[in-house]
């Protein structure tokens, strides 16, 4: 990455790991710990291998739908470089020029790899519904929570299939030639055009492999979905109610996935310490003040700096190759004359 990216990956760190710091300190005084029962690792780590599988059993089963065949290593290690990649990027921006590079160097056909992405992508959008709609109805009464819950998930899912459906409006357009009125006025000139059109392009190839679609392993790869985003409501109360009992149940498990996806839209890597900021605001009454830091870290761990680990260890080159080469090619861009 550039200097500039390193040292707001850096200071973003140092800022979670500042803003954690100070949250142990706050609760140290109040008889803080950070040692929890072997039950609580063993529960988080066995949702993390759960989410994990769920994820590469989604890839491996959406390329299935299209006809395509992906081992599921390759799915798992695609997974965990996305992963890697968002970390250490501003807003999980290197998640899918990584992904998609690791896919590539499997030997899939560039097509292909867009094929998988973007039913990945869908099915994560629908699954994520449907997991919101499934707590709406047993966390009926949890108020403000469920209400910040949704509101959350909404708009990212406005988003998201906003954006997919303007792509495939201008993919079935003309794009060939000279850029439109309203691509000038955005500055979508010269390379920056000439990269949207060959992207308009192949998103008309993905849309025709789509429409094809084999249901079967479709079905399983959003079923696989739904368990890889529903096993994030309980990496916290694995946590803490091995410890104690009383605490309600919708805080530790709602606020946590919407923490998950809200710091998907948060500039620097890995929340820079908002999202350890908005947990200390949404749970602080919740969880007991003995278990608090506690319940931070090992939160913090079991849903964010496990996954730089492994992917690190699973595709650590691939990635940085991966970022690198969107550096270089959005710098040529700039350097082009329009």
């Amino acid at each position: 990455m550039t200097p500039t990216r390193w040292l707001l990956t850096i200071v973003s760190f140092l800022a979670t790991i500042g803003v954690s710091l100070y949250m142990i300190t706050g609760w140290s005084q109040q008889g803080a710990s950070l040692l929890l029962p072997a039950s609580a690792h063993l529960l988080a780590f066995s949702a993390v291998v759960v989410e994990l599988l769920a994820r590469s059993l989604k890839l491996r089963w959406s390329a299935a739908a299209a006809g395509i065949r992906l081992p599921l290593l390759t799915a798992l290690r695609t997974s965990l470089g996305g992963d890697f990649a968002a970390a250490i990027t501003p807003a999980r921006s290197g998640a899918e020029p990584a992904r998609f590079l690791v896919l590539r160097e499997s030997g899939l056909r560039s097509s292909n790899v867009l094929v998988i992405l973007y039913a990945e992508l869908f099915l994560e959008v629908f699954s994520l519904a449907a997991v919101v709609l499934a707590v709406a109805v047993v966390f009926r009464h949890a108020g403000v929570v469920l209400a910040t819950l949704v509101s959350l998930v909404g708009s990212y899912a406005a988003v998201i299939l906003g954006i997919g459906a303007l792509a495939i409006f201008l993919s079935r357009r003309t794009t060939h030639g000279a850029p439109p009125t309203w691509a000038r006025r955005l500055r979508l000139t010269g390379g920056r055009w000439r990269t949207i059109e060959s992207a308009l392009v192949k998103l008309r190839a993905t849309i025709d492999s789509v429409e094809q679609v084999d249901m079967k392993p479709a079905v399983f790869a959003f079923l696989a979905s739904v368990v890889h985003v529903g096993i994030r409501l309980f990496v916290l109360p694995a946590l803490v109610l091995t410890s104690v009992r009383d605490v309600p149940l919708a805080p530790l498990a709602l606020w946590p996935l919407g923490f998950l996806y809200g710091a998907a839209v948060v500039p620097a890597p890995g929340g820079g310490g908002a999202v350890e900021m908005a947990f200390r605001a949404a749970l602080g009454n919740a969880i007991p003040a003995r278990l608090f830091a506690a319940a931070l870290i090992w939160w913090r761990f079991y849903t964010f700096y496990i996954y730089i680990l492994l992917g690190a260890l699973a595709a650590g080159s691939t990635v940085m190759r991966a970022v690198r080469k969107t550096e270089e090619y959005e710098s040529e861009v700039e350097l082009q004359h329009p």
